[in-house]
């Protein structure tokens, strides 16, 4: 058995080659391969493997083998209804419960994610989706709800595939990433306690990103 600490962090190497394209939906993982590539043994990679496949991001066949997880509009779809469904329930009671501190997160949220564009040369496309995850988290944090909110993060991490997906081919076509201003507006229902403009915008958002990455599929 490896330790937990090496696996821990071949998976997460793992899963950054999976979001960054370097292997591909459907690609098929041959743990000689992934030990000759990245240079550990056998054992951290197979469960490695076990735990990314609990994330969605690879799936096992009995035997057969192992592949990265395949991509479809069918589940972008389904995957983004599931967040749709859970975030209107989070947003609002986070609207309806949230304090100062809570605020205050947003705001300091908000602010990081702003100063980073994800399709500049130099950004760092992984700190850009921590960025925003850690606001979108700090909106719906303030909800007190942890089971829902593990809920989310859970789908939130199958979402991330498909948005790298589509932020990749924007910088490789040397287009901008634009939010059209949806973040900054969001926060500013949130903040000003509007519960109905907040889901509006919150399902606005989704419908946007669901486009933009549906012709990448």
């Amino acid at each position: 058995m490896s330790s937990p600490t090496q696996t821990n962090k071949i998976m997460e190497v793992i899963r950054q080659d999976i979001l960054l394209g370097k292997l591909t939906p459907g690609q098929k993982l041959v743990v000689a391969d992934l030990k000759e590539h990245y240079q550990v043994g056998a054992s951290p990679i197979r469960e490695a493997l076990v735990q990314l496949s609990w994330k969605k991001y690879v799936k096992f066949a009995p035997q057969k083998g192992c592949w990265v997880a395949p991509v479809s509009v069918e589940e972008l779809t389904d995957l983004f209804n599931a967040h749709q469904l859970i975030s209107h329930e989070l947003l609002k009671k986070a609207i309806l419960q949230g304090n100062e501190a809570w605020e205050l997160n947003i705001l300091t949220s908000y602010h990081k994610l702003s100063r980073l564009n994800p399709t500049s040369d130099d950004a760092d496309l992984s700190e850009w989706e921590q960025r925003h995850g850690d606001f979108h988290i700090a909106i719906l944090s303030g909800s007190n709800s942890p089971v829902l909110l593990d809920l989310y993060v859970d789908i939130y991490e199958q979402i991330k595939r498909y948005r790298h997906i589509w932020l990749s081919n924007l910088r490789d076509s040397d287009s901008r990433y634009n939010d059209e201003g949806e973040h900054e507006a969001l926060m500013k229902a949130v903040l000003d306690r509007d519960i109905e403009l907040a889901q509006t915008i919150l399902n606005n958002h989704s419908k946007n990103a669901v486009s933009s990455v549906r012709p990448y599929l």
